[in-house]
């Protein structure tokens, strides 16, 4: 998340503002990054379990819904909430959310897990309302910001939020009244896959750009131009199409023109240039599942299977970039090199075959047990590396400003 804008303010932030309490809600990357990762690995193991005929949980979410809920409504919204707290304040040159409006924040996001978690107990309803307090905050928050720095153009990011707010209370009206929340679901998994190419489209070019020049070459990616608003609003378009009718004709057609536009759009980013630096050339292979999805949402329309195009996106697109992000920003943002360990690595290729491998369980029946438990433990490993390398630099002081 360091430098992600070209039209950064020249006067630097302080990192870390909150000096009185604990070094862990100094900054918004901190507890959310944190506690993403570990809600995510508990999450993944309580799925398996279920799967295996382990103890039930959330019965009225049921368990398919209750594991696509925490997924996006509770892992990524993490993730994104501490992008956002860490970047918007970069992009509009006001102080950081700090201290106790951040415990604040994130003592929501911990109850929504918690109320779900025990919604067999305290009932669907109060669960409901619980969860739906964090995302419509981080929407107020982010707004101020964004409206008090007049970064207008930054209103597309607090679009997301809205969506995604709207995409949960959806969900948990469907739950209440019986029905299966697909649509809120393509609605939220979509908001997110639009966010990376907006947001995407800003970091990674400049990223690029940056560390190319530290070796003094010239061969940098194309800068933001018109086809980059273009390529963006027709993905937009091509998300809403599947979110309304996912298996339709012109769903397919408006997703196949997506997939092509971003496959250029990504070439322009000369990813294959940054292969000797996995922490940045991760970014370029998670969007490279941006064409991949669209092109299996055009699949869709012919007969694939939604749920393996639902896998393709939300591990492909949203966890692997939400990986590759968190690493880079905790390592950013804690005063360390910007380079990825053999551990990291490893995290990084993990999560890519689980990417992989994951949309095949519904396309090879006879293995779909087996393919779902090896899914499972590569999740739980790639997060799990995450947390056992970063959560010290995540829980500690800074080493040194950047």
């Amino acid at each position: 998340m360091q430098n992600t804008s070209a039209a950064e303010p020249a006067t630097r932030i302080p990192r870390g503002m909150w000096t009185s309490g604990s070094v862990l809600f100094s900054y918004g990357f901190r507890p959310f990054f944190l506690g993403a990762a570990a809600w995510s690995i508990l999450c993944i193991g309580l799925w398996a379990a279920l799967l295996s005929s382990g103890p039930a949980i959330a019965l009225d979410y049921r368990p398919t819904t209750w594991h696509a809920h925490e997924m996006l409504f509770g892992f990524a919204s993490a993730v994104l909430a501490g992008f956002l707290l860490t970047a918007v304040p970069n992009w509009t040159g006001r102080v950081p959310v700090s201290g106790w409006p951040l415990v604040v924040l994130f003592g929501m996001w911990t109850l929504g897990r918690v109320a779900i978690l025990v919604s067999d107990t305290i009932g669907v309803f109060p669960a409901a309302v619980a969860d739906s307090l964090f995302l419509p905050a981080m929407l107020i928050v982010c707004a101020r910001e964004v409206i008090a720095g007049r970064k207008w153009k930054d209103l597309k990011v607090v679009s997301g939020l809205a969506a995604l707010s709207a995409a949960n209370i959806c969900f948990h009206i469907l739950v209440i009244e019986g029905v299966r929340p697909e649509l809120p679901i393509r609605l939220a998994l979509g908001a997110y896959v639009a966010l990376i190419t907006i947001v995407g489209g800003r970091i990674l070019p400049s990223f690029t750009r940056n560390w190319l020049n530290q070796f003094g070459r010239t061969d940098f990616p194309v800068p933001y131009n018109r086809f980059d608003g273009a390529a963006i609003i027709v993905g937009v378009v091509a998300l809403a199409c599947w979110t309304m009718a996912p298996t339709s004709a012109a769903t397919g057609g408006v997703n196949a023109i997506a997939a092509v536009i971003s496959l250029i759009r990504l070439y322009r980013w000369r990813g294959w240039t940054t292969r000797r630096e996995s922490i940045l050339s991760v970014l370029h292979v998670a969007y490279l599942f941006v064409p991949l999805g669209f092109g299996m949402i055009a699949l869709g329309s012919i007969g694939l299977d939604q749920v393996s195009i639902l896998h393709a996106l939300a591990i492909g697109v949203v966890a692997l970039m939400m990986l590759a992000v968190m690493t880079r920003a905790t390592r950013g943002h804690t005063g360390r090199k910007l380079k990825a360990s053999a551990m990291t690595t490893t995290s990084y290729v993990v999560l890519a075959i689980v990417a992989v491998v994951r949309p095949a369980a519904e396309l090879v029946p006879a293995y779909t047990y087996e393919i779902l438990m090896i899914a499972a433990l590569g999740w739980i490993m790639a997060f799990g590396l995450f947390l056992a390398e970063h959560a010290p630099f995540l829980s500690r002081k800074t080493k040194s400003l950047r």
